[in-house]
């Protein structure tokens, strides 16, 4: 008989110091100050147990994947290839084979316009996007648009930077064929209702696909229940290495995909007169894929997943919610996005100061953020800036170093007010 008196099991303790002292590089002084790092939605700091990973596939098994029959080349293959099923676990995909390993998400995104929307669409179909992407959201699919004749549109935010649905569902018709848009805008931090969106997309056989850089990071995954076609992202802001990014595709869209790029490892059977092509996901990997830095990919997922993303993103909530309440009361200093539930970043503006020396100046105090249109030039035109300072979180981040912000930010009035 269950005791009504019993309490549930305690939650644990979301150690900020102990994590910190995973990442060597946060320990660095920068111009004789503490460095406080506030970048990590441009790419997240590396603890040790991914650059240890990293080594260790380089100095202990390196060898090519797929191809040899020696020990180091199956021991290779055998780490390189458990990694697609733990990102399938990670992100709730049905399967491993769901799971293209690519150079990055720009190059997932792209995979997806000229494999899948290349071939299809014809004058007038309609690709619909928010004004909030980033630009490796908005490329690909205007090139895609230039070769078909489709037409590109966006949709646009609230001016806090909500989501609002009737501005997305006033513009969906028959012609809209594809739907993308982010998991969390890089500049607004607004978190999009993908469930919602998705119902949206599937009632006009449209195909829903997100970009989630910024969601994945910040938030735990399951894209099954999320309803899209394809969900992206980059290792490199998952604390992972650089060169490499995941697109999730459902199995039966991938199946009718042909491949994006042609090589090695993605054929079935070459002839001087014609190839035929594997099965997905190898076809499309194409070549010498990065392996060391993809194996250190499932140790990033792995360190994540030990702290539980449910734990990081009430860690981050925290923090942000601070961070509003500390910079608001810097004089002249205007948020950039405040909807409800906002994610990963705080964009700002000051009237003393453009944001370009905002970032020189607090560099001096060792305060590491990003100054600029973020790859979002067109929400830039949207909202009538040149550019924004945005500060941005992660697991190591701290209330401390939002104090350190602040009053770094107070130094800029004194310079330029």
């Amino acid at each position: 008989m269950t005791n009504p008196m019993a309490t549930a099991p305690a939650q644990p303790v979301y150690d900020v110091d102990k994590i910190r002292a995973d990442f060597p590089i946060l320990s660095r002084q920068v111009n004789g100050k503490p460095l406080v790092y506030l970048d990590s939605a441009a790419s997240a700091q590396k603890p040790n147990q991914v650059i240890e990973a990293l080594v260790a596939a380089y100095q202990d098994t390196y060898s090519n994947v797929h191809r040899g029959l020696h020990f180091l080349s199956e021991a290779s293959t055998d780490a390189y290839e458990a990694v697609r099923g733990k990102v399938a676990d990670f992100i709730g995909a049905a399967s491993g084979d769901e799971i293209v390993l690519t150079a990055g998400a720009t190059m997932s995104l792209n995979l997806i316009a000229h494999s899948w929307a290349l071939p299809r669409l014809q004058a007038g179909d309609e690709i619909l996007l928010s004004i909030a992407e980033h630009h490796a959201n908005i490329v690909p699919w205007q090139m895609v648009a230039e070769k078909t004749g489709a037409v590109v549109r966006a949709f646009p935010m609230e001016t806090d930077g909500s989501f609002r649905m009737s501005a997305m569902t006033d513009m969906i018709s028959a012609k809209t064929r594809i739907i993308s848009i982010p998991h969390v805008s890089n500049v607004l931090g607004t978190v999009f209702p993908v469930a919602e969106i998705a119902r949206h997309a599937r009632a006009v056989g449209a195909l829903l696909v997100v970009d989630g850089c910024q969601g994945v990071v910040h938030m735990p995954v399951d894209v099954q229940a999320l309803g899209a076609d394809f969900y992206v992202f980059s290792a490199h802001k998952l604390y992972g290495p650089n060169g490499v990014g995941v697109l999730w595709g459902r199995a039966d869209i991938l199946a009718e995909m042909p491949p994006f790029l042609g090589g090695g490892d993605m054929i079935d059977r070459v002839t001087i007169e014609r190839s035929t092509y594997a099965e997905p996901p190898q076809r499309f990997e194409a070549g010498t894929p990065a392996i060391a830095e993809t194996i250190a990919l499932g140790a990033a997922i792995d360190y994540v997943s030990q702290i539980g993303m449910a734990q990081i993103r009430a860690h981050e909530q925290d923090i942000l919610s601070y961070a509003h309440q500390r910079l608001s009361a810097v004089e002249g200093l205007r948020l950039i996005g405040t909807a409800a539930g906002k994610s990963g970043v705080v964009s700002f503006t000051m009237d003393s100061a453009h944001p370009h020396d905002i970032s020189t100046i607090i560099d001096n105090d060792g305060v590491a953020i990003r100054a600029g249109h973020h790859c979002a030039q067109p929400l830039m035109d949207f909202l009538g800036l040149p550019s924004t300072a945005r500060a941005s979180v992660g697991v190591y981040s701290t209330k401390q170093e939002f104090d350190v912000l602040a009053t770094a930010l107070e130094k800029v009035n004194r310079i330029f007010g």
